[in-house]
């Protein structure tokens, strides 16, 4: 059967043969035991829904083994034949353009050289799913190949609930993932409801199908390096940063290191992760022996190299050893997928990863008992580097809050927010109020024709959108955008795509307008193929994140979620062709609300009103909830915005003398 034959026709009526297991794929840790014997019946159950009664003796016991060897069923049996990856749009099967485009999305997130374990559809952060199983993805693309225009498919964390009718102007996808009744948010809740086939952590791009490789924090983290060795009044040449993490977003960072100029040091326990990354050139050197890094470090700062180095071993091994060594760390931070702690984000001192993974399956208790006792080793050395003058910041991964839970010392008396981490967020010390307050987030867009041609071509539109505007950018913005022009003119140059052509660029909403509408544009004159826009949900009003993306909120409200879901409401009934909404993501399942969007431009006049409406929306949301916070970056920005759309009518708060309140 072709590719197409194979998409249209969905779960197959004759069962394939079984796939054998592939070692050498990286795949995800067991998850740990939680189920009832009734409710791994229940499991089977639901899992045995998508497949005609004939077959159900048969995929039982292979069903009921996959549930007891690796804790979920994924349905290895229905793992497609053909090579995942993010094919041009036309070799799509489908009536509507649109529906296309998400199918080119969903495979460039399942792509071997983009999923962290694409054989268990998980795009990164070791439980951020596009799908629960094989068969949630063959239904799901045989619905879009037979979708119209006129239809909208209803996405139920991972499984297609159904095409819907609707029409031209709704989305032609609705997604939630993880969406539960608060009080059933906590960790174990969604161990069982995952094993049970019900519901999935979608982190934040994984299950949106807007994941873009390492990439899409790459430009982040750079701008979070560079303005960290600003604030300390260092550059960033000679200087070093210490970090952990290399599997799918965290691997952006020794790229992003080099990028800004400095020496990285990022430690990572999993072989194969670290070596796809070198492999990938995101890293410059691997070295097992804490004996050899030192040396090597040394040596790389007396000479000012720029290079990344990854160190293949536990991370508070590096702090420790630093310190013993009194070498000094400029910048320090951590990117383990600590959101989830127990089931492989973070792995504890003192084992190799074949016994960590063996402790998490067979000895959850003992695992995390393990990996808190790190937790507290792990806060304690920084604690020693920071009082030499060490620059450290929480990357939003749950890293103080959990090191919190495990009694680390990370906490410090503020005199009005009360018990508060001692580092800050990297979005409260940096990207809030340089960059989100403004209205610069994670703009992104994926070149559908797959030609690396077209992404030149926009690369360059974009820079000569932003040089345009830069002429007479008020000065608050001239930073933000000068970043942003440099980083968009070296973009080639980095290498940074992997797996589709796609691009992310931090932009404010006039400069993502006027780009989008110049791709549109050239789109309408031929120039370029349709191109797909969308953004991280890590961004000005997508997400309500108390510890990451809303923490520089200070007046109460960090703990609501009403941005991330009125943004995702309208977004769209202002044009999106897809949306968006997440329970978790980045920081852990029940301690953040996350929504995002897709949108394909086909150069249409359609096309361009739909960009405009939605575009604006989508960011000055977020900048009118941070206005009324009183930060002053997002009342300059919405008073901005107000005077160039006449119908924008935003509520300015008023800001009280403090000294009326000392009573």
């Amino acid at each position: 059967m072709t590719f197409q034959e194979q998409i249209l026709q969905g779960i197959p009526a004759v069962l394939p043969q079984p796939k054998p297991y592939e070692p050498q794929i990286n795949h995800a840790p067991k998850r740990k035991e939680i189920l009832t014997e009734e409710e791994k019946k229940l499991a089977l159950r639901n899992a045995l829904r998508y497949f005609e009664p004939q077959h159900h003796a048969t995929l039982i016991p292979e069903f009921k083994a996959e549930l007891e060897t690796y804790g979920r069923i994924y349905m290895y049996r229905f793992r497609p034949d053909y090579r995942m990856y993010a094919r041009p749009i036309s070799e799509y099967p489908g009536k509507c353009e649109q529906a296309k485009a998400i199918m080119l999305m969903i495979q460039n997130n399942l792509d071997y050289a983009v999923a962290q374990h694409p054989h268990e559809l998980i795009t990164y952060g070791g439980n951020g799913a596009v799908f629960q199983n094989w068969a949630q993805y063959l239904l799901t693309m045989k619905y879009f190949a037979e979708m119209t225009e006129e239809q909208t498919l209803v996405m139920y964390s991972g499984h297609p609930m159904g095409l819907f009718p609707s029409h031209p102007d709704a989305p032609r996808v609705v997604v939630t993932n993880g969406m539960v009744i608060p009080n059933y948010s906590k960790p174990d809740d969604w161990e069982k409801m995952n094993a049970l086939g019900v519901s999935q952590y979608g982190q934040m791009t994984a299950g949106s199908y807007m994941y873009i490789g390492p990439q899409g924090i790459v430009h982040g983290t750079t701008i979070t390096v560079l303005n960290g060795f600003r604030k300390i009044k260092k550059s960033p040449k000679g200087g070093l940063f210490v970090t952990s993490g290399l599997g799918g977003m965290s691997g952006a960072q020794p790229k992003a290191g080099n990028i800004a100029g400095c020496v990285t040091v990022c430690a990572e326990v999993n072989p194969k992760i670290t070596h796809i990354r070198h492999s990938q050139g995101w890293i410059n050197e691997i070295i097992e022996n804490i004996d050899e890094l030192v040396p090597r470090v040394k040596k790389a700062l007396a000479a000012q190299e720029v290079v990344s180095i990854a160190y293949l071993g536990n991370i508070v091994d590096v702090w420790e050893r630093f310190d013993q060594e009194n070498l000094h760390i400029d910048l320090g931070s951590d990117q383990t997928s600590l959101h989830n702690p127990w089931a492989g984000g973070y792995y504890p001192i003192g084992y190799t990863f074949e016994e960590s993974n063996n402790l998490m399956a067979n000895n959850p208790e003992q695992f995390k008992e393990e990996v808190q006792k790190t937790l507290r080793r792990h806060a304690a050395a920084i604690n020693k580097h920071t009082v030499k003058g060490t620059y450290f910041f929480d990357y939003g991964n749950a890293f103080l809050l959990e090191s919190s839970r495990a009694g680390a010392d990370v906490m410090n008396d503020h005199p009005t927010l009360g018990r508060e981490f001692k580092y800050p967020s990297y979005v409260q010390d940096i990207m809030g109020p340089m960059c989100f307050d403004y209205g610069f987030g994670p703009f992104r867009w994926v070149c559908a024709s797959g030609n690396p041609e077209d992404l030149a071509k926009t690369d360059k539109i974009a820079c000569d959108v932003l040089e345009e505007m830069m002429k007479t950018a008020p000065e608050e913005i001239q930073q933000q955008m000068a970043d942003n022009i440099q980083w968009i003119k070296g973009a080639q140059e980095n290498k940074l795509v992997v797996g589709s052509q796609a691009r992310i660029l931090y932009a404010d909403a006039e400069g993502r307008i006027k780009i989008a509408e110049a791709f549109n544009q050239a789109i309408t004159r031929g120039e370029i193929g349709y191109v797909i826009l969308g953004r991280d949900h890590h961004d000005v009003s997508g997400t309500d994140s108390p510890y990451r993306e809303t923490s520089n909120i200070y007046d109460g409200s960090r703990f609501t979620a009403d941005m991330a879901i009125h943004n995702v409401i309208g977004d769209s009934f202002r044009g999106a062709t897809w949306v968006s909404i997440h329970n978790g993501g980045g920081v852990g399942w029940g301690e953040v609300i996350n929504g995002g969007f897709g949108m394909v431009l086909d150069g249409s006049k359609a096309a361009s009103r739909r960009l405009e409406s939605m575009l604006f929306w989508d960011v000055n949301n977020g900048i009118s909830r941070r206005s009324w916070a009183r930060n002053e970056g997002a009342v300059f920005a919405i008073k901005r915005a107000m005077e160039t759309q006449p119908l924008l009518k935003v509520t300015i708060p008023n800001v009280v003398d403090d000294g009326l309140l000392d009573f």
